[in-house]
């Protein structure tokens, strides 16, 4: 994970935040060992929080890899929820299905492999949360394909906001203020996301510095 915030202070913030389960600590152990960019507990722990508050009873997630942030959204649905997971690695996929089935939740769970923007076409919403971390060039196409099917209160979180691989918030920061910037594709799919959403007359967002920054949209 790259770093915004100081060590000290995301060790508090995971201290201080939600527990996790053994299930949970098996997943970041992994994604340390492997160098697996996940959103880490203390986005995980929120996206939970945030599913609580909005009585989420659909999610959807634009990009999943092995299942880490799907199963932190799971463990806040109740028997009748749904919440549908995208990725396009197989393997990946086959390893987020494991975890959540060691999880034993009782939403219903379904898993699709391919592009996350063509599968969305295939369900009718609504939907009440929407986690948006495929490929960051396509972050506003992403919100695009699924903005008629959000919920009157619904949520979207976008992840990477502040830094990824190729992303770096003063790259974004200056492609929204109209500067001339050589950012990459990637910050520049951010920015155009960034610049959708906070557009759109009936969203309002908010990001947050933690994990890799995430964006926050409340559809009204």
């Amino acid at each position: 994970m790259a770093d915004i915030l100081a060590d000290d202070v995301v060790s508090f913030l995971r201290t201080a935040g939600p527990e996790g389960d053994a299930v949970l600590s098996e997943m970041d152990d992994y994604a340390e060992r492997e160098g697996f960019p996940h959103v880490g507990p203390e986005v995980g722990g929120f996206l939970r929080l945030l599913v609580r508050l909005t009585g989420a009873e659909r999610v959807f997630e634009f990009g999943s890899g092995y299942g880490y942030s799907a199963y932190w959204f799971a463990g806040a649905l109740s028997e009748g929820d749904e919440i549908v997971l995208t990725e396009v690695d197989a393997d990946e996929l086959a390893m987020a299905r494991e975890y959540m089935d060691r999880g034993g939740f009782d939403a219903e769970v379904r898993y699709e492999l391919g592009d996350a923007i063509e599968t969305v076409d295939g369900y009718e919403g609504p939907f009440d949360a929407v986690l948006i971390d495929n490929e960051k060039y396509r972050y506003r196409e992403a919100f695009d394909a699924v903005r008629e099917k959000l919920a009157p209160g619904s949520v979207v979180i976008a992840d990477n906001m502040l830094v990824a691989n190729t992303v770096y918030y003063d790259d974004v920061g200056r492609l929204l203020r109209g500067e001339s910037v050589d950012a990459t594709e990637s910050a520049r799919g951010i920015a155009a996301y960034l610049e959708r959403v906070r557009s759109d007359p009936d969203c309002e967002t908010s990001v947050l510095p933690i994990g890799e920054g995430i964006a926050v949209t409340h559809v009204r």
